[in-house]
C-alpha cells in the first residue's frame, strides 16, 4: 500500500530527477544556503570599504596601509580562484563549500578582533583564500542541484540578483554597522551568515565523488595560473598610486602576461589541465566570461564614483548613501530573475546581454550630466535605476551561459573562471578609471586659481569622465558579445554535462 501511495505521489519525472540528483527533493532549501554563503561574498567586496575610516583610526594605520585592507583581499581571491575552483570539482563541492565557510568564518573573527593592521591584513587575504574556495563551489553547487530549465533559471536569477546587487547592500550595511556598532561588525557580521549557511548546507548537502580514479593536480598550471593571476591584479592595484610607466606596475603587468601565456602553453600539453581549455573555447562561454569581464569594469565606475559623490558633493551620511542604491538593486533583482526565469529560455542569451549593456551604458551617459548643484532625485535616482535594469538583465543570463553545457566534472572550474573574469575585471576598472579621472581632475583645474568651488567642480569632471568612459565600454560590450553570443534559445545540454537553460552568476 505504501509503495502504491508512493508511486502516486512522485511523478516519474521527479522520480528519475531524484534518483540522478540526490539534492532534487531539498533543491530550495538549498538555494537559501547558497545564497547566504553568496551573500556573505559579495558583501564582503563592499562592506569593509565603509567601515575603513573609522578601522584606520581605531588601529593607527597609514593612508597607504588603508588600500592594502582591501587589496589583500583581492590578490588573495582573484590568483587562486581557478585552483579554488578545481579543489571543488577533485575532493568534492560539499567538502569545498563548508571548508570555505568555516574558513572565512574563522579569519573574519581573527579580523573583528584585529589589534594592528598587520593582524587586520593577514585576516583580509586568508579571507580571499577562503572566499577563493567558497565561492566557485557556490556555483557549482548551484549548477549541478539545478537541472529543470524553469526552475533553474528562477534559481539562478535569484542568484544573479544577490551577486549584482550585493555589492549596493554592503554600502548599506556597511554603513549601519559602522554607525550604529563599531567597524569591526563590518567583519563579525560573516560569522553569522556563515553559521547559518553552515548548520544548513551540513545537513542538506551530499558531497559529490568522482567517477574512476580521481585526476590529478596540474601542479605547473596551478603555479603559472596563481602567479600570473596575482601579478595582473598586483599590478592593476598599484596603478592606483603610482604611474604607468612604474616598473611596479607595467613590470608586474608584463610578468603576468607571460605567466598567463605559459599556463595557456601548459594546459595544452597536461593529460589532467586546472582549465580546459575546452571550457574557454566555446562561443557562448567565452562571450559570457568576456560580459562579465565588462561588466565588471563598468560597474566599478558606479559603486566608487558615485559613492564618492553621493557623500562628499550631496552631503550623505554612510547609512544614507547605502539606501541611495537600494532603488538600483531593486531594479537589477527584478530585471536579473525575469532575464534568467522568463526571457532567456525563449530568446537566448545574445539579445539580452548586449540590450542589458547597451540599457547601462545609457545610463551611465545620463548619469554623466550631473553638476555640483545637481540633487540626488532630480540628477541620480533614475539614472541609477535604469542602469540597474541594465545590469541585471545583461548579468545574469551572460553568467549563466558560462556554466551551460559543461562537464559535470569541470564545473567547479567553469565557475571560477567566471569569479576570476569578474576579479580582474574589478582590478582593471579600479585602475584604469582612477587613472582617468585623476586625469581629468588635473586637466580641469591647469591654469585656474585654486579655490573650494573649483575643486569640487573638479571632482564632479573627475567622476563623469569615469561615467562616460564605463558608459562607452558597456556599448562596445555590446557590440563584442553579440558577435560572439550564439542567437536562439538554449538547446538541451549534452549528456553528461549540465542541463537546463543556461544560467549562473557572480560571486
Amino acid at each position: 500500500m505504501s509503495d502504491s501511495s508512493t508511486a502516486v505521489a512522485t511523478p516519474p519525472g521527479d522520480a528519475a530527477a531524484q534518483h540522478a540528483n540526490p539534492h532534487h527533493s531539498r533543491r530550495w532549501l538549498i538555494l537559501v544556503m547558497i545564497g547566504l554563503a553568496q551573500l556573505m561574498v559579495v558583501l564582503d567586496a563592499t562592506v569593509v570599504n565603509i567601515a575603513l575610516p573609522s578601522a584606520q583610526q581605531d588601529l593607527e594605520f597609514s593612508n597607504d596601509a588603508r588600500q592594502w585592507v582591501v587589496t589583500a583581499y583581492a590578490l588573495a581571491f582573484g590568483s587562486l580562484l581557478l585552483l579554488g575552483g578545481r579543489l571543488a570539482d577533485l575532493f568534492g563541492r560539499k567538502r569545498a563549500f563548508l571548508v570555505g565557510l568555516a574558513g572565512f568564518a574563522i579569519v573574519s573573527a581573527i579580523g573583528g578582533a584585529a589589534t594592528s593592521i598587520e593582524m587586520l591584513l593577514v585576516a583580509r587575504a586568508a579571507q580571499g583564500v577562503f572566499g577563493a574556495l567558497l565561492a566557485p563551489a557556490a556555483l557549482s553547487l548551484l549548477t549541478t542541484t539545478f537541472t529543470d530549465p524553469k526552475e533553474r533559471g528562477k534559481a539562478f536569477g535569484v542568484f544573479g540578483a544577490i551577486g549584482g546587487g550585493g555589492a549596493a547592500i554592503g554600502l548599506l550595511l556597511g554603513g549601519v554597522l559602522t554607525e550604529y556598532l563599531d567597524w569591526r561588525w563590518s567583519m563579525y557580521v560573516n560569522i553569522i551568515f556563515a553559521a547559518i549557511a553552515f548548520a544548513g548546507s551540513a545537513v542538506l548537502l551530499k558531497n559529490s565523488e568522482t567517477d574512476g580514479p580521481r585526476p590529478k593536480l596540474d601542479i605547473p598550471g596551478t603555479i603559472t595560473a596563481s602567479a600570473g593571476l596575482f601579478a595582473l591584479v598586483y599590478g592593476f592595484a598599484n596603478a592606483e598610486r603610482d604611474s604607468w610607466s612604474s616598473v611596479s606596475v607595467w613590470g608586474f603587468l608584463a610578468a603576468g602576461v607571460v605567466l598567463l601565456a605559459a599556463f595557456v602553453a601548459i594546459q595544452q600539453r597536461v593529460s589532467h589541465p586546472l582549465l580546459p581549455l575546452r571550457v574557454l573555447l566555446d562561443r557562448d562561454r567565452g562571450g559570457s566570461y568576456l560580459a562579465m569581464f565588462l561588466l565588471a569594469i563598468g560597474m566599478f565606475s558606479i559603486f566608487l564614483f558615485l559613492t564618492f559623490y553621493i557623500q562628499l558633493n550631496l552631503g550623505f551620511t554612510p547609512v544614507q548613501s547605502g539606501v541611495a542604491f537600494l532603488p538600483m538593486v531593486a531594479t537589477l533583482m527584478a530585471s536579473a530573475t525575469s532575464a534568467t526565469a522568463v526571457l532567456l529560455p525563449k530568446f537566448g542569451a545574445k539579445p539580452l546581454v548586449s540590450l542589458g549593456m547597451l540599457i547601462a551604458g545609457a545610463g551611465l551617459f545620463w548619469l554623466s550630466a550631473i553638476d555640483v548643484t545637481s540633487t540626488y532625485a532630480g540628477g541620480v535616482l533614475f539614472p541609477l535605476m535604469v542602469m540597474g535594469v541594465g545590469i541585471g538583465l545583461a548579468m545574469a543570463p551572460a553568467m549563466s551561459v558560462a556554466t551551460f553545457g559543461v562537464d559535470t566534472h569541470d564545473a567547479g572550474v567553469a565557475s571560477a573562471a567566471v569569479n576570476t573574469a569578474q576579479q580582474v575585471g574589478g582590478s582593471i576598472g579600479t585602475a584604469l578609471l582612477s587613472t582617468l579621472a585623476g586625469n581629468a581632475a588635473t586637466s580641469f583645474t591647469a591654469g585656474k586659481l585654486p579655490s573650494a568651488q573649483l575643486a569640487a567642480e573638479a571632482a564632479v569632471h573627475s567622476y563623469t569622465t569615469a561615467f562616460v568612459w564605463g558608459g562607452w565600454i558597456f556599448v562596445i560590450g555590446a557590440v563584442i558579445c553579440g558577435l560572439l553570443l550564439r542567437s536562439g534559445a538554449p538547446a538541451k545540454a549534452p549528456e553528461g554535462a549540465s542541463e537546463g537553460a543556461p544560467v549562473a552568476v557572480h560571486m
